[in-house]
């Protein structure tokens, strides 16, 4: 009887090919591993380049010729004045601020019922096709916005209301609304569907009826959410730039109703930025103005991330 002194087993080496192949994986993971770095980071790089490009270039204003009860609290901006210039953006605030708050009017109502219905009432290829439509609307660019404003909601509210100029607070409000409404629904519905079914299934089980459940269990658990979207509409309607300049008649006033023409900081950037000499007081006023938007806006956008998450301070 032979003697079979064989292992049991033999492990198989790698061959030169295959730990080529390993080493090339290893490589390769890295090289993404440090390209998904590289544009994850860049957000952070290029907002604060923005923040310091804007500082540096309103700098010399701020430490010339700021005047700050002029600044926040005097209502007229004659930058070119012959007599005596004035930077005051009291005038270009109000009309910012209430066009905004116009738009939340006309967008908050729109915006958290379409989210209330696609999260909660619309089913199969209704839902799809409404988060689809949603989707669509928030990509039509703002000038096109303007340009309906300019051409369509510009004569008809001159008809409607029997006023000598249709391009005023109300125009600029329905037309900011009508593009903050898309982001402020995506979120929205985010928010709602982020609700566990169990509380759903709870208050069906006590008997309650379909908008017994939205109102009383389902808007209350995603409060946060729904006013993260809020702000976040705030902050998409105070930054806006093309729509309303077309549609608000870009003039200097106080606004005492929502039939005058009014001026909004943004667009009195893009409206004067091209023809103002480089270096220039006007030069400089506008990105102080540029550095008062960016502030705020990251204020709002801010509280808008710290809502969504559930972080509140006490």
């Amino acid at each position: 009887m032979a003697d079979d002194t064989r292992p049991l087993s033999v492990v198989a080496r790698p061959t030169t090919d295959e730990i080529d192949r390993r080493n090339l994986d290893w490589y390769i993971d890295k090289v993404v591993q440090a390209v998904v770095f590289i544009c994850g980071i860049s957000a952070i790089v290029f907002v604060i380049g923005i923040f310091v490009f804007v500082t540096a270039e309103g700098f010399g204003f701020l430490v010339d010729t700021f005047d700050f009860a002029e600044f926040f609290g005097s209502p007229r901006w004659k930058p070119t004045s012959e007599y005596r210039t004035t930077y005051g953006i009291l005038a270009l605030i109000a009309g910012t601020a209430s066009v905004t708050g116009l738009a939340m009017l006309v967008a908050i109502p729109f915006s958290l019922g379409a989210a209330i219905y696609i999260a909660e009432f619309a089913t199969g290829k209704t839902r799809e096709t409404l988060k689809v439509l949603v989707e669509l609307l928030a990509a039509v660019p703002s000038v096109v916005w303007g340009f309906i404003g300019l051409t369509i909601m510009n004569p008809l509210i001159i008809k409607t209301f029997d006023v000598p100029v249709g391009l005023n607070v109300l125009n600029a409000g329905i037309i900011l609304g009508l593009m903050a409404a898309p982001i402020m629904t995506s979120i929205a519905e985010d928010a709602l569907k982020a609700v566990p079914d169990r509380y759903r299934e709870a208050a069906e089980a006590m008997g309650a009826t379909r908008w017994q459940l939205v109102f009383k269990v389902v808007l209350p658990a995603a409060k946060n959410g729904l006013l993260g979207a809020v702000l976040l509409g705030v902050g998409r309607g105070f930054g806006e730039t093309m729509a309303v300049l077309m549609a608000s008649g870009h003039s200097i006033n106080l606004p005492d109703s929502i039939f005058d023409s009014v001026r909004a900081l943004t667009a009195t950037i893009a409206a004067e930025l091209g023809e103002t000499a480089v270096g220039s007081d006007h030069y400089r006023a506008l990105f102080t103005i540029g550095i008062f938007l960016f502030i705020i806006t990251f204020i709002i956008n801010l509280t808008a991330d710290l809502i969504v998450r559930g972080i509140r301070k006490g």
